[in-house]
């Protein structure tokens, strides 16, 4: 072979492995409405990242009873096993619980099988502690590759991203800032992404997000919209 012909081959190699994780790109997703999120005009889905956290997720879920609003909490597998009293917590209340993979590890920089190895891990550890087998998938920073979509399909899992998100993880974010950031992409079948944990954010920056959830709740309702888990967002 020559080394042009390797090169050509490495090169495809490397745009097959890394091409999906286009769908980062908010341009790019409006083209894949179904890995985006969209769902039906009547109903915006809200997923919470980055937990189980015995600091901030059950300031969530009290939040959420309050407002009697359910949601899809994505995990990771390292938290979920430090912290699994929390998640049954979380599935007890009634909410969904997704796949976020067990570390917060950018895809495309993971050595090959890793990502199979460690959803499949996180999958199974998702289903022994609540008692419910995940049905969905979010690669952490939203970044796919053809392992973590072929992964996918192989433990059963659906990926999904977001269609909107509230900027929730930075140091100097704020509920307004929160409510900010999502009002643009605010509309029926939109998926919302916020942060239930800072364990890959800025310490405290949960807190963001947990004071814009009442008033996000409460927009959607005044616009005759129905807030809950992806499992009732009719993804297609």
């Amino acid at each position: 072979m020559t080394r042009a012909a390797l090169a050509l081959g490495l090169g495809g190699a490397a745009l097959l492995h890394a091409g999906p994780g286009a769908t980062w790109l908010p341009a790019v997703r409006r083209l894949t409405p179904g890995l985006a999120g969209e769902g039906t005009p009547g109903h915006v889905a809200l997923t919470f990242d980055d937990g189980p956290d015995p600091r901030s997720t059950p300031r969530f879920l009290d939040e959420l009873d309050r407002l009697g609003c359910r949601a899809t909490f994505f995990v990771l597998g390292e938290m979920l096993e430090r912290h699994p009293g929390v998640a049954r917590r979380v599935a007890e209340a009634g909410h969904e619980i997704g796949v976020h993979g067990w570390h917060h590890r950018n895809a495309l920089m993971t050595p090959p099988g890793r990502v199979t190895a460690e959803m499949g891990r996180a999958a199974s550890l998702v289903g022994e502690v609540t008692g419910v087998r995940p049905v969905w998938y979010r690669p952490p920073y939203g970044v796919l590759s053809a392992e973590t979509l072929i992964a996918a399909r192989w433990w059963g899992l659906r990926p999904v991203l977001w269609t909107v998100w509230g900027r929730d993880w930075t140091e100097r974010a704020t509920p307004e800032s929160v409510l900010a950031s999502i009002a643009p992409g605010l509309r029926g079948g939109a998926t919302i992404l916020l942060h239930d944990s800072d364990c890959t954010s800025a310490p405290g920056a949960w807190r963001s997000a947990l004071g814009a959830l009442g008033q996000l709740v409460d927009h959607c309702r005044s616009a005759g919209l129905r807030v809950g888990p992806l499992a009732e967002h009719g993804v297609d």
